[in-house]
């Protein structure tokens, strides 16, 4: 058995010690000498790193992901920290090379190339700088080889199971399996499942603290039958044990020469209280220190990075943190990917991740047709489509994950299935975390009932899309939409996308460099793509019915002639409009509803915002959530042109139907 211990910086270390004198348990005969000991440790340590900051000029970050390995290079100029140049080759963690680090040298290569900057010295990356070759830091994050794999165990899936999904999810992993000990196939065809799917860490959890021992121990006895082998390497399997205190020693007993155990602080210490950061924090450091050194090559990865790799679903969850905390603004990230979708909450100051692992627009194509639905995919499309089209285009991207939109048509239905696959992954979010503010007991009590969750509504003032489908869009504006139709609730929503899907690299910067992750951030990572107000429609509102006025009033709208003017639109039901706003400038909305109509302020009352530009601008979204669609194929068609045509989102929506199928048979182009 080992017991647990947590390393760290010296700037971590501090801030510990800092902590503890401000708890004040210190005996009161040490209080001067410690005292005046933190004073001039921490003196000491803000010195060395104010100094350290100054002195880069250089920073190399790559992201070694399951497919593609990505490399930035950062570089400060008197302006400030900007993106030197970004590049990318195809990740080498299988055969034949099994070596992560040919991959990351050819992305570098690749980058020497571009900004005629030496940065590999004897096939390693040379940091820090020495003798012209280099950088002053490098840094890196992973999720090669599908990531971080978990199994997560508890005693009911409504309480502490579900505690320690929540938990590995947070922690950046993909939970392969969820175990209770009320499963019926919990015996002979549990023990087998354990067997086969070979995680890199059990989280085991269960009772209150002082409470159930006999249920802890039945569940551990599954997994000691079971003696599965871990996914990487040779050695002993992590388990992490975050339940009851009181069943630790028989816990012991069962696991301790046969697994590698650790402990954490019980997730569920009462029924209705849920605390997932000690066992966040656990599975963190054993996948770093004991997990994901047994990659082959990521020994020499760790022995080239100037701080420990990270995964790559932490990082992007410390820099949507940060950003948030930066903003005061609760914010949705949404990572769409080929295989997988990964869903970011910050929502009252509380961190939740959840990856809906087999829902992705490539690999993961039909499995996003099964659980949509083949209607509910079709609704978005602007043009007559037959199913078996549909199905065609569908089973081809899965057969060939890695091919491209070449049509117009064959664009708008990969946007479609990203609205589906996106929505579908918010809402398996949002039946993993509670709403904050509700009682944990309330929710577990729904779940023990097998009654439905409500309609998911996300009540955040941004959202951050990343992704292919989304950073890659022809027009930000189909970006934009995509988000705005899959994820945006009532009221006022910021919408962003990672322009070149850096914010792994950025997180992992902003565990030691924060201020420059967030410069970086705020230049060339998040575009703006602008405000979207969404209304929540009386249940007896008509197509076509004036649901009230909006104006635009652009900062020194009507000071000289050159000024920028006022814009005005009448709001109607059914319809979604929008009012350009470049970026850099800044305006202030007012809209005035008409009846019961509710743009975030309640029904009825005036809305009044100041906005900030955008690649998009404005959007009025009066369709009301659900989306409510024509009946009949031939309406749906015109109301969804209609939709688009409003805001300019595709090119040739003009003419009959006739033309426009044609039309759209044309190849995608920069302009799309």
């Amino acid at each position: 058995m080992s017991a647990s211990g947590r390393g760290g910086s010296p700037g971590e270390t501090i801030v510990l010690h800092e902590a503890i004198w401000n708890s004040g348990v210190w005996p009161g005969r040490y209080l001067c000498i410690a005292r005046k000991a933190l004073q001039l440790a921490l003196s000491e340590y803000r010195r060395a790193h104010v100094s350290e900051v100054s002195s880069l000029e250089a920073i190399l970050a790559t992201d070694v992901g399951s497919t593609t390995t990505k490399a930035i290079l950062l570089e400060r100029h008197t302006s400030g920290w900007r993106l030197a140049a970004r590049e990318e080759a195809p990740t080498t963690v299988e055969a034949p090379h099994e070596d992560v680090t040919v991959g990351v040298r050819q992305a570098i290569a690749r980058l020497e190339r571009v900004t005629g900057r030496r940065i590999l010295g004897a096939g390693e990356v040379v940091a820090p700088r020495r003798d012209g070759c280099g950088v002053d830091l490098y840094i890196s994050t992973s999720s090669a080889g599908g990531g971080l794999q978990m199994v997560a165990a508890g005693l009911i899936r409504a309480y502490s199971a579900g505690s320690a999904e929540r938990a590995a999810l947070g922690a950046g992993a993909i939970v392969s399996r969820t175990l209770t000990i009320n499963d019926a196939q919990l015996a002979a065809e549990a023990i087998d499942v354990i067997r086969r799917l070979r995680p890199d860490i059990v989280l085991l959890c269960g009772g209150i603290d002082h409470g159930n021992v006999a249920g802890i121990v039945s569940l551990a006895e599954y997994l000691a039958v079971a003696d599965p082998q871990p996914r990487l390497g040779s050695g002993r399997l992590p388990v992490v044990f975050a339940g009851n205190p009181g069943a630790r020693s028989e816990v012991d007993k069962l696991l301790g020469e046969r697994f590698a155990l650790y402990y954490a602080d019980n997730v569920r210490p009462e029924l209705a209280t849920e605390r997932l950061e000690p066992a966040r924090g656990e599975v963190h450091r054993v996948f770093l220190n004991h997990v994901m050194s047994r990659a082959p090559g990521y020994d020499k990865l760790l022995n080239w990075s100037s701080r420990r790799l990270e995964p790559t679903p932490h990082a992007v969850g410390t820099m949507m943190r940060i950003l948030a905390r930066s903003r005061g603004r609760d914010l949705l990230g949404l990572d769409l990917g080929g295989a997988t979708t990964d869903v970011f909450t910050v929502r009252g100051g509380r961190f939740e991740r959840s990856v809906s692992a087999n829902l992705g627009l490539s690999y993961s194509a039909g499995n996003v047709l099964q659980h949509a639905g083949l209607d509910a995919i079709r609704r978005w499309l602007p043009v007559r489509v037959s199913e078996e089209d549909v199905l065609d285009s569908i089973y081809n991207k899965m057969i060939r994950p890695t091919t491209l939109p070449e049509t117009l048509i064959e664009l708008a239905l990969e946007h479609a299935m990203a609205r589906e696959a996106i929505r579908l992954a918010v809402q398996h979010h949002q039946g993993i975390f509670p709403q904050p503010g509700r009682a944990g007991l309330a929710h577990g009590l729904r779940d023990l009932l097998n009654m439905a969750p409500p309609e998911p509504q996300l009540d955040v003032g941004m959202i951050i899309g990343s992704g292919g489908p989304l950073c890659h869009a022809p027009r930000r504006l189909q970006a934009a939409l995509i988000l705005l139709d899959a994820a945006a609730g009532p009221g006022a929503t910021d919408l962003f996308v990672d322009s070149v899907f850096m914010l792994p690299h950025l997180g992992v910067l902003a565990t030691t460099h924060p201020d420059i992750a967030q410069e970086v951030l705020e230049r060339d990572c998040l575009v703006p793509l602008g405000t979207a107000f969404v209304a929540r429609l009386p249940t007896l509102a008509r197509p076509g019915q004036v649901l009230g006025q909006a104006r635009l009033v652009p900062q020194g709208a009507g000071v000289g002639g050159d000024a920028p003017q006022v814009q005005e639109q009448t709001l109607r039901a059914g319809q979604i409009l929008r009012m350009d706003l470049p970026m850099g400038s800044t305006a202030r909305v007012e809209i005035f509803p008409q009846g019961r109509v509710d743009f975030g302020r309640g029904p009825g009352r005036l809305m009044a915002r100041n906005v900030d530009g955008g690649t998009v601008g404005v959007l009025f979204d009066m369709r009301g959530r659900p989306h409510r669609f024509a009946r009949g194929e031939d309406g749906r068609v015109s109301q969804v042109q209609a939709w688009l045509r409003s805001v300019g989102a595709y090119p040739g929506l003009d003419g009959d139907a006739g033309e426009l199928g044609r039309g759209w048979g044309g190849a995608v182009s920069a302009g799309a």
